[in-house]
């Protein structure tokens, strides 16, 4: 019977992502890495927080496993499992024990998304134990010191069934994660996209509009991500109006009136 092992080097960030610190939370990271806490990272989607993890394991050099959570993934994804490989049986580790063989960074993003046998599988890697039993195989894995697990979930966005309970928080370090502050998130908008000063500008002021719908039509505001895709769409020569309808308004809601209205803040704007 054999194994297959993951290579680190084929999750190494190797440039650095661009990533503007909005408060202590690089300090924070890398603060928990070095003590070996687990962290968990919350804040509204489109707000960087994937970014920042991609930044986080540069800094630090080390390997990042991602995992984008969901209803169908199970234990055995995470875990890994038994293929027929020709007339082999090969055992194939999953994300999460290539990280920890790997001392890598685990990031399960949108925790909340994963079945509820998935999330106790992380239980004894997110405390004092910082191991994962593997059952299908008899090992042990135990974490080495650079290995740390890392969640992010957005709040209010999954339904009440869909929350994260206690029992995962209460062993994570948490960072909130928030928009950028007006001035910064210009200056984000203009870095990715290439736009001037006001152009961006306007993409944030519009940014605020939306956010201020929040619960009064619409579930969401627009994201940076949001803003960062309608920049781009613009730097390349689509019309400011039609980038911001498509990149925007209709990311944000299919209603008819609050497209109206999405569209309404748009052209005062532009």
């Amino acid at each position: 019977m054999e194994a297959r092992r993951h290579d680190p080097g084929a999750y190494l960030v190797t440039a650095e992502p661009y990533y503007e610190p909005v408060g202590d939370e690089v300090a924070l990271f890398a603060a928990a890495h070095a003590r070996q806490l687990p962290v968990l990272l919350k804040g509204p989607t489109g707000c960087g927080k994937t970014r920042f993890m991609e930044h986080m394991a540069w800094r630090l050099a080390r390997p990042l496993v991602t995992v984008s959570c969901h209803d169908d993934l199970t234990a055995s994804d995470l875990v890994g499992r038994y293929l027929i490989v020709g007339d082999d049986t090969v055992w194939v580790d999953g994300p999460l024990a290539a990280a920890v063989r790997l001392g890598a960074i685990c990031y399960l993003d949108e925790i909340v998304e994963a079945r509820k046998d998935t999330t106790v599988v992380i239980h004894p890697l997110a405390d004092d134990r910082r191991i994962l039993p593997v059952e299908k195989t008899g090992e042990v894995l135990r974490a080495p010191p650079d290995f740390l697990l890392a969640l992010s979930y957005t709040p209010g966005y999954q339904s009440v069934l869909k929350e994260l309970k206690q029992s995962p928080r209460q062993r994570f370090v948490a960072i909130e994660f928030g928009y950028p502050r007006p001035e910064l998130e210009v200056r984000i908008v203009a870095r990715e996209t290439g736009l001037d000063a006001g152009a961006s500008e306007r993409l944030v002021k519009l940014a605020g509009m939306t956010r201020s719908l929040k619960g009064n039509g619409l579930d969401e505001g627009a994201s940076t991500r949001l803003l960062v895709h309608a920049g781009k769409l613009m730097a390349s020569g689509v019309a400011p109006r039609q980038a911001c309808t498509a990149a925007i308004s209709q990311s944000l809601t299919d209603e008819p009136e609050m497209l109206a209205a999405v569209d309404e803040l748009v052209a005062s704007l532009f």
